[in-house]
């Protein structure tokens, strides 16, 4: 009974006791009431009349054990309501304290953990401070042949020691990467350095379409075997966890552990982009506002899963649309990477930055197998992130008349389809990075195209959902016209058929 005050602090006492004894759980089953409504300002009578005439005479807590203990003879009432004065005149006077201080800016209350970290600048996303990723190419393949060795003791099944032998002789000997091998590399790498890597999603172990396997599995005892944590003795330790189907509480989770680790590379993974819809308010309320709201910065990172492949559309959209609309400020990055070395120098970078802000990748489904998304050593020796990725089959810059913009995976199939047309007068350049949009390097790549007169935006999605609404507000470089589905109140249709119709109809437009 919550008007018991003495019963409500045994049962607490009793219920922490037993905790620290027995190291389980406790639920206390306290019965009270709401003497106002939702709040002091609402008037709970509108919609309980009966019920609110009675606590309106009923005494709270307070006099309910000041008039016990007077009966006991414990307690004058002059002195309880002294107590209740004194009481009274603190609070003002810490109220008065608190708006007497001006309000300081403040990088985090984990203070230790954040100490070198600053707050983010709009420049630091200009060319000329971008932190520079590139590795030597004996670090690069000594990491590789480390990370893609399976013991002979570690009795696996022979498909996975196929595959990692497979991985193994495609970066060391063919000296070409796949979006898992350039994904391992980059963990490896961070953890190397002794940045721990924390992943945590659905079915994240092995990946949504089977494409990272982090975690082996003895056949024979079905004991884990993590090669990311077999680099060397002083390394980092990686961490890898498949979480339930509830991605509000797993995101809001994962938030939380960002922010008290900024030394660590925080990831959460959708097992489709979509089901991101699950943590939206997690999104909306905390990711991408918590530093204008309270100076709180997290340097969390999102895998979101993208890309239209007639799954329909509960497995297609990511909702790009959603992350640009949120975006202002600096407030974080969206980037859509489209290659394997790329998506491995982002991660990279955002270590490499010196303060924390959220990083939101939407990352591929059909890429993680397409014999053309591949990277070889030297993209990884030899550059950084690059947030826009010039065209390079075009010949003769003089020669190009239109210039596409595009980003992820409709670039391939857009790659495809002028080469089936042998098309020359058309330069196809992607945007990796969407927000902060990186204008300076697209301004390069316009100048590198003097007789360009034409200028499209190519997208999968609706033309109401992607990255287009946000360019026709953000891109001022030149006159953009957009080709995409047409706009619709769901992001892809249930039917394969139609699917393949609307693509078709994408590429003949472009």
């Amino acid at each position: 009974n919550a008007d018991d005050v003495e019963a409500v602090v045994f049962a607490i006492q009793l219920a922490i006791e037993y905790r620290q004894h027995f190291h389980t759980d406790v639920f206390i089953d306290l019965l009270g009431y709401r003497r106002y409504g939702h709040n002091e300002a609402d008037e709970p009578r509108f919609t309980q009349p009966r019920l609110y005439k009675i606590i309106e005479k009923h005494p709270d807590p307070r006099e309910i054990y000041t008039r016990k203990l007077e009966q006991q003879g414990d307690l004058d009432r002059s002195l309880a309501e002294e107590m209740e004065k004194e009481f009274q005149q603190m609070l003002q006077e810490r109220l008065q304290e608190v708006k007497a201080k001006k309000v300081k800016s403040k990088i985090e209350s984990f203070k230790r953990d954040w100490e070198g970290f600053r707050e983010p600048r709009p420049e630091d996303f200009e060319p000329q401070n971008q932190p520079d990723t590139r590795i030597s190419e004996d670090e690069l393949l000594q990491l590789a042949d480390t990370i893609f060795t399976i013991p002979e003791d570690v009795k696996v099944f022979r498909k996975i020691r196929t595959l990692f032998q497979q991985r193994r002789k495609k970066i060391v000997e063919q000296r070409t990467a796949d979006w898992a091998i350039g994904e391992w590399l980059a963990y490896a790498r961070l953890l190397k350095k002794g940045i721990p890597v924390r992943l945590s999603g659905q079915d994240s172990k092995r990946g949504t379409f089977a494409h990272r396997h982090a975690v082996l599995l003895n056949e024979e005892t079905e004991e884990e075997y993590i090669p990311l944590n077999h680099i060397q003795p002083d390394q980092a330790p990686f961490q890898v966890f498949n979480s339930p189907l509830s991605e509000y509480g797993v995101l809001g989770f994962e938030f939380g552990y960002a922010w008290a680790t900024p030394r660590a590379l925080t990831i959460w993974e959708a097992q489709f982009g979509d089901f991101a819809n699950g943590a939206q308010i997690i999104i909306d309320q905390f990711l991408c506002c918590s530093y204008h709201k309270w100076k709180k910065v997290n340097g969390l990172v999102l895998y979101l899963p993208h890309g239209y492949e007639g799954q329909g559309p509960e497995h297609s959209s990511a909702r790009i649309e959603r992350f640009l609309t949120l975006s202002a400020q600096g407030n974080w990055q969206v980037v859509y990477p489209s290659t394997p070395a790329n998506f491995h120098h982002v991660l990279m970078r955002q270590m490499h930055f010196p303060f924390r802000i959220p990083l939101i990748i939407f990352t591929p489904k059909s890429l993680l197998r397409h014999p053309r998304c591949i990277s070889t050593v030297e993209d990884f020796t030899q550059h950084s992130f690059q947030p826009v990725l010039d065209d390079p089959h075009v010949v003769n810059p003089r020669d190009v008349q239109a210039i596409m913009f595009c980003t992820g995976k409709i670039y391939y199939e857009l790659e495809e389809r002028r080469q089936q047309l042998g098309r020359d007068d058309v330069a196809i350049v992607r945007l990796e990075q969407l927000y902060p949009l990186p204008a300076d390097w697209i301004m390069q790549v316009i100048r590198e195209y003097p007789n360009a007169k034409k200028y499209l935006w190519v997208q999968e999605e609706p033309a109401n959902m992607g990255a287009w609404p946000f360019l026709r507000r953000k891109f001022t470089l030149a006159r953009l016209d957009v080709v995409a589905r047409k706009e619709s109140p769901s992001p892809a249709t249930g039917f394969h058929r139609v699917h393949v119709q609307e693509q078709e109809e994408i590429l003949q437009q472009a």
